[in-house]
């Protein structure tokens, strides 16, 4: 039964999307699927309805059904309205002339969304010439003004790059473009910033927003962010296992839920935890707010470079280096302040806000007093109790066994060896002016128990770095050593041997499992290449027991990773990472593509598997209340430079750097009055740093004119 509490507010107006009483069911090889069941909703001109839920509610469902996009084995009952135009039952010409001109859709993906072999603004033409009865030379200059638009510098120039040379931030704002070119009444955006880091997402959610409200747009908001429904949506609808449960405005939905699921689903979100100064000290401006400073973590780093076609990972800004400094001189700070766990966060001056962005004092860390409570997204919480639990090391790193293990290549090495040591890397692709530098002076060390997050935006080089740990990029410079070996010496067996102590856990579980094999197939590949003189039994028997520790029942093993959700397939992608009881785990945006709560119960997996096997972790994620969660130290990188590090605590409560209290200022909080002060806030730093520059630029040539 849906909660609505709307009232006769939701019964009142004519809305350009009507949908009532809406079935779907899917007809499968084992008989029917009901995926949706009841669903009406409404929105209105001007309005944001975001669709919220775990996978599998049906929220995408709805959205195709609203674009008349269900696959052929759908079957829709009910009614949908698309400004006043039935589309359940309508013909394929009928929805065609709908599609691009009075609905559009922004979808997750822009990669797969966006043709790879055709230039961005000859796609954009076609869109627009498809409803509009313009020239060629009409629609590329209307493309142009499309991408000048949707805020993508050099507008003439990109028109004619590939969806390949632009950037992940680019790419989505290439796709927006397409999807308002022809004025649409109705925008549906499906998951349109789960793929972008922090800064890109806000800036995506800024260029959205504007959009809607010069042109009275309505919005379908497909998410399962709900900080993201925070800032952007007017409503919520809630769904569960194909049916709406709690509809209503956004305030009384997130602050005052009244469905039980939706309790949970907010209770799994990640909150970030940063300090505010108390009275008269820092530099922040006004009270509790990001300080006037607030740098702009801009493009320059996460997209402009991209045009270069270089990996996602790398950067082409060379950024100032105000975080890097030794290894000693990074743990004499992080012992300096206050630890990991509960006494990092209590460290400080003043309380702490969700997301709130300022700087201490002019004392440091160490200085700092530690306070009685945070506050995290408006909570009061006990400062006892730490935000992410340092791990207990047990079983075989406690015993010290896997340093002795001849397996992984690390026989005899010391037990207070590091896992992996970044000494001064630095990696550049390409040569000559063409060439990028992807990492600049990088050192970090991860040892036996401890997780490391490296944070950034897109082009920071967090994902090189990773690649650089895994033996896959070779540094330009620099010397990296896994369980005490140098790495770069390796050679043969001996190089494959250490790798062999090394797992992997990528984004993507559809793209890194092989869809031919079965569940077992994929977890026990490993076993083959590295094991292969291991009995058939045996082999059986250790991937059945991997399964049961990424809590995955047994009765999965012979089905296929398409058959599992997204959140079963990234846990047998761990499976997979674990079956060599590695002493290394890599984990690359493990969670980013992942629901809250499935995204809490891999991460609660990884833990629990942490704390019984000790194996160290090396975890990339752009979403940094995940990182403070999980992680007990942190790695800022911007533009391939380290920018900061610390406990992932003391870091991200009190980030030293202009650049770190800028990444936290545009983490979205799942409470909309909160965050719309700390939105306001953003853009006021913004603006301020954009007058900065501009003074600044305006001092220099007035120099080079004088001289």
């Amino acid at each position: 039964m849906t909660n609505d509490r709307d009232g006769d507010r939701d019964g009142g107006g004519v809305g350009i999307l009507e949908v009532a009483d809406l079935g779907v069911t899917f007809s499968t090889e084992t008989g029917d699927v009901p995926a949706v069941r009841g669903v009406s909703l409404r929105v209105r001109p001007g309005e944001t309805l975001a669709l919220v839920g775990e996978s599998g509610s049906g929220k995408s469902t709805v959205a195709l059904a609203a674009m008349g996009l269900l696959p052929g084995n759908a079957r829709a009952s009910g009614r949908i309205s698309v400004d006043g135009t039935d589309v359940v039952g309508a013909t394929e010409t009928k929805l065609s002339g709908l599609r691009g001109h009075t609905v559009s859709m922004v979808f997750q993906e822009p990669a797969t969304a966006l043709d790879p072999l055709t230039r961005v603004g000859a796609q954009i033409a076609e869109v627009v010439r498809n409803h509009r009865p313009l020239s060629a030379k009409e629609a590329a200059r209307e493309a142009v003004a499309l991408l000048r638009r949707v805020g993508i510098p050099d507008a003439e120039r990109r028109a004619s790059a590939y969806p390949f040379q632009l950037s992940g931030g680019q790419r989505q704002r290439v796709v927006i473009a397409m999807a308002i070119a022809n004025a649409p009444s109705l925008l549906i955006a499906d998951e349109p910033t789960t793929a972008l880091d922090v800064t890109v997402q806000a800036e995506i959610l800024d260029l959205l927003r504007g959009l809607t409200a010069d042109s009275g747009t309505a919005v379908l908001l497909v998410t399962h962010n709900m900080g993201v429904v925070a800032d952007f949506a007017d409503r919520v609808a809630v769904m569960l296992e194909g049916e709406i449960v709690e509809t209503g405005p956004v305030e009384a939905v997130l602050l005052r839920p009244t469905h039980e699921y939706t309790r949970r689903l907010l209770e799994a979100v990640p909150r970030l935890a940063v300090a505010e100064p108390r009275t008269g000290a820092g530099t922040g401006a006004g009270t509790g707010g990001a300080p006037a400073s607030t740098p702009t973590p801009t493009e320059s780093g996460a997209e402009t470079g991209a045009e270069t076609g270089t990996d996602a990972g790398t950067g082409t800004e060379a950024g100032t280096d105000a975080g890097t400094g030794t290894e000693a001189d990074a743990r004499a700070r992080a012992d300096a302040g206050a630890g990991t766990g509960a006494e990092a966060v209590a460290a400080g001056g003043g309380g702490v806000r969700s997301g709130v962005a300022v700087g201490g004092g002019g004392e440091g860390r160490a200085g700092r007093e530690a306070d009685p409570a945070v506050k995290v997204a408006g909570r009061s919480v006990d400062a006892a109790r730490p935000i992410a639990p340092p791990v207990a090391l047990a079983g075989r790193a406690a015993a010290g066994a896997s340093a002795d293990s001849p397996a992984d290549g690390t026989a005899g090495a010391p037990a207070d060896t590091p896992v992996v040591d970044l000494r001064d890397v630095s990696v550049r692709f390409g040569r000559g002016r063409r060439g990028v530098e992807a990492l600049q002076g990088v050192s970090f060390t991860v040892r036996a128990g401890e997780t490391l997050g490296l944070v950034g935006e897109s082009g920071s080089g967090k994902s090189t770095a990773a690649r650089v740990a895994l033996g896959l990029v070779r540094p330009t410079s620099g010397a990296v050593s896994l369980f005490g070996t140098d790495l770069g010496r390796a050679r043969g067996r001996g190089r494959r041997a250490l790798l062999a102590g090394v797992g992997v856990v990528l984004q993507d579980p559809v793209a890194s499992l092989d869809a031919r094999m079965s569940v077992a197939e994929c977890v026990a590949e490993p076993l083959r290449v590295h094991r292969r003189g291991m009995p058939t039994a045996e082999r059986r028997a250790r991937v059945a027991d991997v399964l049961e520790r990424v809590r995955l029942s047994r009765e999965l093993a012979s089905r296929g990773p398409r058959e599992l959700s997204g959140g079963q397939r990234q846990r047998v992608s761990l499976a997979r990472a674990l079956v060599l009881e590695p002493r290394l785990l890599v984990a690359d945006e493990p969670t980013s593509a992942l629901d809250v709560s499935v995204q809490r119960t891999v991460l609660d997996v990884i833990a629990e598997l942490q704390a019984e096997l000790g194996f160290a972790c090396l975890f990339v994620s752009h979403d940094l209340a995940v990182v403070q969660r999980f992680a007990q130290h942190v790695v800022v990188l911007r533009a391939g430079r380290v920018e900061e590090r610390g406990t992932t605590a003391t870091t991200l409560t009190h980030p030293e750097t202009e650049y770190t209290r800028g990444l936290i200022a545009a983490v979205p909080v799942p409470d909309p009055v909160l965050q719309r002060t700390r939105r306001t806030q953003r853009q006021a730093a913004l603006t301020t740093a954009a007058a900065a520059a501009a003074t600044a630029a305006a001092v220099v040539v007035g120099t080079e004119s004088r001289a």
